[in-house]
């Protein structure tokens, strides 16, 4: 298995995709956008560079790896020769729904077709496919190049032929594989969404503001980062998503997302991608500069 399709070039689709290549992978990078092909070829490359100056790789094979990589905007000729497909498109179950009755269609009958949803259910995505045992969850980290983890989801027909195949390659990736059933926002997000949903509440109810709310976090819990600021990093959007999935999957109201979060992603306020969230990334990229939406 030497050629992987990664489909959307946004921030975790282009993290996959440098991931692979670097680890000399033939891969299709395929969008429907040009600019967010260029875009994502554009980051791989500054993220590469970053790791030259590092000396953790040589220029070499940063040149390898850009030349491993090749863009498409068509779905079918992008996924024409793939051994396995990685889905990374926008957090929503009827995009990700149309995107694999296509690629059913048009890939390779032997072809393993992942998603890297990190909370919609992978039965269900499989569902509309002819080949559910060859359906499975990986779900990268973000930063994919640097975080070690990947969540590897089993949905209720996913082969253990399927599972033991992406299991070995993302260890070839130099990732530790974990194994996990295919419930609502699967391990990490179930557990993360929550306690990012009540920093956001206690904000909401003015226990505390988002520094300190982050502060006691980082210093009391040993966190590297501040839940409100980890937000802004994923996308309040996607947090938002995720909580909606597993609020609707478990009919639990400790899922139910905060009014302020609602509020903040109908105003456009989603965090270190739009520019403002609980921080200010106007001036600044780091989530130093509290938003003056919450500033005392």
């Amino acid at each position: 298995m030497k050629n992987i399709a990664v489909i959307g070039a946004g921030t975790m689709g282009n993290g996959i995709a440098h991931t692979f290549a670097q680890f000399d992978y033939k891969v299709q990078l395929i969008d429907v956008s040009q600019a967010s092909l260029d875009k994502g070829i554009a980051t791989i490359t500054k993220n590469l560079d970053r790791m030259v100056a590092k000396e953790s790789i040589t220029e070499a094979q940063k040149q390898q790896t850009l030349k491993n990589i090749s863009t498409y905007t068509s779905l079918e000729e992008g996924v024409e020769y793939a051994g396995l497909v990685v889905e990374a498109a926008t957090e929503n179950v009827d995009l990700k729904l149309k995107i694999f009755r296509d690629l059913d269609k048009f890939c390779p009958d032997d072809t393993i077709l992942a998603s890297n949803t990190s909370s919609i259910s992978i039965t269900q995505i499989a569902s509309v496919t002819s080949r559910p045992g060859m359906v499975i969850g990986m779900h990268f980290m973000n930063p994919v190049p640097i975080m070690k983890l990947v969540e590897i989801i089993k949905g209720y027909s996913t082969t253990e032929e399927t599972f033991k195949i992406v299991e070995d390659l993302s260890k070839k990736l130099n990732k530790v594989p974990v194994e996990v059933n295919d419930y609502p926002g699967f391990v990490a997000n179930r557990i993360l969404m929550p306690m990012i949903n009540e920093a956001i509440e206690t904000l909401y109810n003015g226990v505390a503001g988002v520094k300190e709310i982050d502060t006691v976090m980082k210093l009391g819990m040993a966190h590297p980062m501040g839940p409100l600021a980890l937000a802004d990093f994923i996308g309040l959007d996607v947090c938002l998503s995720i909580l909606k999935v597993m609020y609707e999957g478990f009919k639990n109201p400790k899922y139910a997302p905060c009014p302020l979060l609602v509020n903040m992603v109908m105003a456009g306020k989603l965090g270190a991608k739009s520019g403002e969230g609980f921080y200010d990334y106007s001036q600044n990229r780091k989530a130093e500069d509290v938003s003056k939406m919450f500033s005392k």
